[in-house]
């Protein structure tokens, strides 16, 4: 099968999360990445030695690019980048506000060299606005864009545990690239996108936004609970925690007669809406645990799946790495590094017609020689 992006030439002037997220997903479909390198690396390189001493977030973010090692100072090697952006498909980069300008690479410049380029910026704040040259990282962006403020314990802000804001990003610009060659095929003309981390994530923050814009007051900080729906969040049984959701009255009056034997509850004025429920959460967890306490988690996960309530295990990162439903669907594979072959989980979209390619994570400069021969004899014909 042809992979979907065979055939399209992606150069990556990227660094850390958010491009490098973007790009590898067109690399995963058959897009040649050209990832560009300072002489020191993609800093990412250097956040942890955790998997056989390379970094994790090199890891997921790189897999099936090329490295090349430019200095973009210097005149041969700017040379060499506008050459190869004269024949790319895409050109996506996130570095620091108005530095491809400084370089002379700005996005007119770049589509001046190439029609149909398709430039793709990733920043935090967007072009223009008193916010424009800001330093962006991802827990400052969960801090502007108001996530914080509904994410952890009432008393205590929490941030995400994962780069939210950078990813949110990358599957914009990922997203967005795939449109603009879409487009592209019809019109015959490049693009050029932009993509902010804080309006991103001002997407994914649409729904408790409007909650506050239009209802007068955001919601509260709810730990692992819900804010606005129960029962809805974490239960300590006998031998550990058990996650629950009731979405519904349906499944409301099943949870009560089912899981608490307590079917008058379902119409008990205090808890027969979800709207009563959440004024009562305290006393509608004191019910639930004193009826649940008892049990192991196993018991009360099988109740719930036989009365057809959505239920989870809390899991440790190793527990998912043994997720017995990633390894029935074999979602994992082995691919190459400089270190030996690492286990990676396939794209989460798969299709009938669709088909991906899982490449190797590059040393760094590893194809610096082969690009800049390649494209040096293309100059010269």
């Amino acid at each position: 099968m042809t992979l979907p992006l065979d055939g399209i030439t992606v150069i990556a002037l990227e660094q850390a999360v958010a491009a490098p997220f973007a790009s590898r997903q067109l690399a995963d479909l058959g897009a040649r990445v050209i990832k560009i390198e300072r002489g020191t690396g993609d800093f990412a390189r250097g956040y942890d030695d955790k998997v056989n001493g390379l970094a994790s977030y090199f890891v997921w973010l790189n897999r099936g690019k090329e490295s090349v090692v430019l200095d973009l100072k210097d005149p041969a090697d700017f040379a060499l980048l506008t050459a190869m952006v004269r024949e790319a498909d895409v050109l996506i980069q996130n570095l620091v506000p108005g530095a491809v300008d400084r370089l002379g690479l700005s996005a007119e410049a770049a589509l001046e060299l190439n029609p149909k380029l398709i430039f793709a910026s990733i920043s935090g704040y967007g072009a223009g606005g008193a916010y424009e040259d800001k330093k962006a990282y991802d827990l400052l962006i969960q801090c502007e864009s108001g996530l914080l403020s509904v994410t952890g314990m009432p008393d205590n802000p929490a941030k995400v545990g994962i780069s939210i804001a950078d990813i949110a990003a990358g599957m914009y610009a990922y997203s967005g690239i795939l449109a603009a060659l879409i487009n592209r095929g019809r019109t015959g003309r490049g693009d050029i996108l932009e993509i902010s981390m804080l309006e991103a994530m001002g997407e994914w923050m649409s729904q408790p936004l409007y909650y506050a814009m239009y209802g007068g007051q955001a919601p509260e900080r709810s730990g692992p609970q819900h804010a606005s729906i129960a029962p809805y969040g974490p239960f300590p049984v006998s031998d550990g925690t058990v996650f629950l959701a009731v979405q519904n009255e349906r499944e409301w009056a099943h949870f009560c007669s089912d899981l608490l034997g307590q079917p008058a509850l379902a119409t008990d004025p205090r808890f027969s809406s979800n709207t009563e429920r959440v004024a009562n959460r305290p006393l509608l967890h004191e019910i639930i645990e004193a009826a649940l306490g008892g049990s192991s988690v196993v018991e009360v996960l099988t109740k719930l799946d036989e009365a057809q309530i959505a239920n989870a295990q809390l899991r440790t990162m190793l527990e998912l790495a043994d997720h017995p439903q990633l390894h029935q669907r074999g979602r994992w594979r082995e691919i190459g590094s400089p270190v030996g072959d690492i286990s990676v989980l396939l794209p989460p979209v798969s299709g009938r017609e669709l088909e991906v390619t899982l490449g190797t994570i590059p040393e760094l400069g590893a194809h610096t020689d082969a690009v800049k021969a390649e494209f040096q004899a293309r100059r010269r014909q």
